[in-house]
């Protein structure tokens, strides 16, 4: 497992999701997003499971207008914040990919697999 700083606690805030790229470009990067919903934090990969692509078309956008939802920007996806399991859209069933999240005295990290 690699352990990837994501954030200082102040820059992910209630309500808020914020994309991040992590790894080495060489070896590809790994992108994932995590959301803060009622203080906890969720962290998933930043890839829909019906197509394989990028969740936000813009910069740290992975949720719904009303910010309830995780939302595939490509075909509407919907998704639990706090499980991942899409609820409507295409991949009906299907979830994403979750992150572990480690809280430290310095911020948020991630655990990724090697």
């Amino acid at each position: 497992m690699q352990k990837y700083f994501l954030c200082r606690y102040d820059e992910l805030t209630e309500g808020q999701s914020k994309g991040f790229s992590l790894g080495d470009t060489a070896a590809g990067t790994d992108n994932v997003f995590a959301v803060m919903k009622d203080g906890e934090v969720y962290a998933y990969k930043n890839s829909c499971p019906h197509r394989g692509i990028n969740l936000d078309w813009q910069e740290d956008q992975f949720l719904d207008p009303d910010g309830a939802l995780i939302q595939c920007a490509s075909h509407g996806a919907l998704f639990l914040i706090e499980t991942g399991e899409c609820i409507a859209g295409p991949c009906a069933g299907d979830s994403l990919t979750p992150v572990p999240v480690e809280h430290t005295q310095e911020g948020l990290y991630v655990l990724l697999a090697d």
